[in-house]
């Protein structure tokens, strides 16, 4: 063989030998532990990002916000289930919905605290928090606040009961969860729920062209929306938006009625605009009714919360009675007291997997009718049946 192959073949031995030789003594002893990975990466990534460290290390510092979550819904299982808990059964709790604390604090925010959200270190040796940053942003935006509750409250097949659901649009429209709810402990506490807000203006229809729409809704709910029944809610001084939104309802038969869904799919879009703009214009009339059960019902109307959605000033301030704080609630005031009867007593029938039979459900109104007996029902009625609605 000529030597210049055989130093060829040589050379190139010498390299595969390298390396071979290379591989095993610079290969990680880790490399190929789980399949084609290296098994020590996974560690080394969990030491430079922030790691979980369970809800304790949140409670030196967040002392009153770890116990007020601690006594509520939100509220960390024990493993034997003596305590029971919704979010999880043991392990991160609060990192479910602040994300890993890790080295916290630090320059990396925690995305819902309150006082953590900042883009620089503001916690000195003593835990004394910087509050002259400039830009300090203190709470995530509506939309994201939304994302962290609808991510396990939003309703959904096959979604376990025991963790309530609401449909979203229907709830509460466009309106961040925390104007009710609390979410270290969201169950609803009506006496520091804040005064609601209106989503979008009113009358956004032509009340002129409602008016001739209305001629078709005339035989049930009169001719300027006082029914003439009453089993039939009125609608005149009703809001505009949740007139609107209760039409598209009965037109996409999200809710069931076989008059109103036949009624409503007739209807165009500017048409629902139009007519609900006409009778949310019109003065209601207040009925004539039992003084004594309407001011039985006045004071039940406190004693339960209704004020805190269907009162103009809220619980915080004067209002109206029966006149909803936001644009997407119905008003009460000046309604036909045997409808309302009625429509209370399909709330304490609700369930959540589907108005059967003629029960309603929502998440809030439910709840409340459950704790009514069958004379409130009738009080709180003719209460808010003598209300004014303007």
């Amino acid at each position: 063989m000529p030597k210049h192959i055989v130093r060829l073949l040589t050379i190139i031995a010498v390299l595969v030998i390298v390396a071979l030789s290379a591989r095993f003594y610079f290969k990680d002893s880790s490399f190929y532990q789980y399949g084609h990975y290296r098994g020590k990466a996974p560690a080394e990534i969990a030491s430079k990002l922030p790691k979980i460290q369970g809800s304790a290390s949140c409670q030196s510092c967040h002392k009153a916000i770890y116990d007020e979550w601690s006594a509520g819904i939100h509220r960390k299982s024990t493993k034997d289930n003596a305590v029971p808990g919704i979010v999880v059964k043991a392990g991160p709790n609060c990192e479910v919905c602040h994300t890993p604390a890790g080295n916290h604090p630090s320059k990396e925010p925690m995305p819902l605290s309150v006082e953590d959200r900042m883009t620089t270190v503001t916690h000195s040796h003593d835990h004394v928090h910087a509050s002259n940053i400039p830009g300090r942003k203190l709470m995530l935006t509506p939309d994201e606040m939304r994302g962290v509750c609808i991510a396990c409250h939003e309703k959904m097949p096959g979604r376990p009961s025991i963790q309530p659901q609401v449909v979203i649009n229907a709830h509460a429209g466009e309106e961040l969860c925390t104007t009710c709810h609390n979410p270290h402990s969201p169950k609803i506490n009506y006496d520091k729920v804040p005064r609601m807000v209106a989503m979008k203006k009113a009358g956004v229809g032509n009340a002129t062209a409602g008016k001739v729409v209305s001629a078709n809704c005339a035989t049930c709910h009169g001719n300027t929306g006082i029914s003439a029944s009453g089993a039939i809610p009125n609608l005149a001084g009703q809001k505009s938006i949740y007139l609107a939104n209760s039409l598209r309802a009965y037109k996409s038969n999200a809710r069931s009625n076989g008059i109103m869904n036949a009624m409503a799919s007739a209807l165009s879009d500017s048409d629902i605009e139009n007519v609900s703009t006409y009778y949310s214009q019109n003065s209601c009339k207040a009925p004539s009714v039992d003084k004594g059960k309407a001011a039985a019902g006045k004071a039940k109307f406190a004693e339960v919360g209704c004020a805190a959605c269907h009162s103009s000033g809220g619980l915080r301030k004067p209002g109206l009675a029966g006149v909803s704080a936001s644009q997407v609630w119905p008003n009460l005031a000046g309604q036909n007291a045997e409808y309302l009867v009625s429509a209370l007593k399909a709330y304490q029938e609700g369930n959540v997997k589907a108005n059967q039979d003629g029960a309603r459900y929502h998440a809030i109104m439910t709840d409340v009718a459950k704790t009514l007996s069958a004379s409130d029902i009738e009080n709180l009625a003719a209460y808010l049946a003598s209300s004014s609605c303007k």
